[in-house]
């Protein structure tokens, strides 16, 4: 079944990252973020299927990753749906063919229609609730690298 995944979308905070942010003393903003994803995301090229970043964050750590990830990325997205539609729209990708992973519910109305939906063990309620695949691992923690042996062992 998930053979038929076109694209995978990411939400960044608590599905790249452990939903956690470091501030410095001059107000810089970090994140942690797992390698093994990074290997994810390389070993999901292969099988080409496309990627793409949708967050409501605004600051350049997202782009950084995206770019280092070498996956497109939209950024202070306050609609997602309205994000995703228009991408598949100009991609040429239908929306059933699309896997939302989201752990918020900013993501919700995003993830209600697309094809397929994963949210990390760790996701608020309300996303596990309409998740039709709820991760073993947390956001941070090697979420999309289970994604990929999960299509690989479809």
């Amino acid at each position: 079944m998930l053979d038929k995944i076109k694209l995978i979308v990411y939400d960044f905070d608590g599905v790249m990252t452990d939903n956690k942010v470091y501030i410095d003393q001059n107000g810089n903003e970090m994140v942690q973020v797992n390698r093994s994803d990074g290997l994810g995301i390389a070993k999901i090229k292969t099988l080409g299927i496309k990627q793409i970043i949708i967050s409501t964050e605004e600051n350049t750590v997202v782009s950084a990753r995206a770019n280092k990830l070498d996956i497109p990325c939209l950024q202070g997205i306050a609609n997602k749906k309205y994000a995703l539609k228009d991408y598949c729209q100009k991609n040429d990708i239908q929306i059933l063919q699309v896997a939302y992973v989201g752990n918020d519910i900013n993501d919700k109305n995003a993830m209600e229609i697309a094809g397929f939906s994963f949210c990390p063990a760790d996701a608020h309620e309300a996303i596990k609730e309409i998740s039709d695949h709820i991760l073993k691992r947390n956001g941070g923690d090697g979420v999309i690298r289970e994604i990929f042996d999960m299509i690989i062992s479809d």
